[in-house]
């Protein structure tokens, strides 16, 4: 998708009402290379912002008292109040569906004054790389927040859920405003605390659509959040528990759920080695057993991206492959040798993602 010029916006004569205080904010989206489930269960996982991105451009208008919502890839334009509360009940009010997220944010920032907000970019939507956070993020940078990534991040998870619905953790908010160019963030959801893994220049990472379109709200993320705080009720956060602690829960759905946290966490941190030592075979392994434990113990995955995670790990060059993000639908990540993946074979969408750096603002006011 072609993302408007805007090199000489400036040069532009404001429309009636219009002011010269354009400010433009560009979000990466995200891949988790693994970690999934991990975040609300304060464990740990290792994720990337990626070259795909989101653009959100915030034109004031003075002495108006609302912000008009549109976008490049959804229908319909929303009209939101300064003033709306941050409510879900004065939220779901606001049509289309898709400007809720902005209206969250809205009410999160409390614009001076009213405007148009509008979104374009590359970053595919349902597709698992965290085109959600990337809305809200980006909508929060354009309409003048400022903070801490932690802080700012958690203020945008809390908006997106008001909004939405959906409870969620801060994974994807954290990843997209602290990122850095050539690393992933290894997080530690127990503290908020994240270190820099450099990744190998010699691996290409490829993320692949499965065609099959990821909506948290319609699928059972919520159930399997539910499934993990019943856990934690017998045993503390499952991020922080053993293994063998883990696998003695009587209740079999507990135990499987419990038990792919714990297990992943404990992928998450040999990754992050293999990924400092170069050991790409090792790691590839891993990203295996970490879908295979999504598949079965977490029961997120489907039978596409089951076939598909096998399709890639068959070609010559690939060390492994796994879905990632919350499951039911979206894309897998691999990791490979340069130029083993040919994109072009893919029908539903495939990209060579390089880890990108954070949000930032990229036109600020004149």
């Amino acid at each position: 998708m072609e993302v408007t010029d805007l090199s000489h916006a400036s040069e532009q004569v404001p429309e009636a009402g219009h002011t010269n205080n354009v400010t433009v904010a560009r979000c990466p989206g995200r891949v988790n290379l693994i970690g999934d489930h991990t975040d609300y269960n304060n464990g740990v996982a290792l994720p990337m912002a990626i070259d795909l991105y989101t653009e959100v451009t915030y034109d004031p208008i003075s002495g108006s008292q609302v912000i008009e919502i549109y976008s490049d890839t959804q229908q319909g334009v929303a009209k939101v109040d300064i003033d709306i509360p941050l409510t879900s009940e004065a939220i779901r009010e606001v049509e289309p569906p898709w400007s809720r997220a902005a209206a969250g944010i809205v009410a999160l920032t409390r614009p001076f004054e009213g405007g148009r907000l509008s979104y374009s970019g590359n970053l595919p939507v349902g597709a698992g790389l965290s085109s959600s956070a990337a809305f809200e993020v980006g909508t929060a940078l354009a309409l003048g927040i400022e903070g801490d990534p932690t802080v700012v991040a958690e203020q945008c998870r809390h908006a997106g859920e008001v909004a939405t619905g959906v409870p969620a953790g801060i994974m994807d908010q954290l990843t997209v405003l602290a990122a850095r160019q050539g690393s992933a963030l290894l997080i530690d959801f127990s503290t908020l605390l994240y270190k820099y893994i450099k990744l190998p220049e010699s691996m290409e990472v490829v993320v692949v659509h499965s065609g099959q379109q990821r909506i948290l709200a319609g699928s059972a993320y919520a159930a399997r959040r539910a499934e993990c705080e019943a856990a934690a009720l017998h045993l503390g956060s499952l991020g922080e528990i053993s293994y063998d602690v883990a696998n003695a829960l009587p209740d079999d759905t507990m135990r499987r759920r419990a038990r792919h946290v714990v297990s992943e966490c404990e992928r998450v941190k040999r990754f992050a080695r293999c990924m400092e030592k170069g050991d790409l075979r090792t790691a590839g392994q891993l990203m295996v057993e970490s879908h295979r434990s999504l598949a079965g113990d977490f029961e997120v995955s489907t039978p596409v991206l089951d076939r598909l995670v096998d399709e890639l790990t068959s070609l010559d060059g690939v060390y492994g492959a796994r879905l990632t993000g919350a499951g039911f639908g979206g894309c897998v990540v691999a990791i490979c040798d340069p130029g083993s993946i040919d994109i072009s074979t893919f029908k539903n969408g495939a990209w060579v993602v390089k880890p990108s750096a954070g949000a930032s603002i990229v036109q600020a006011p004149s």
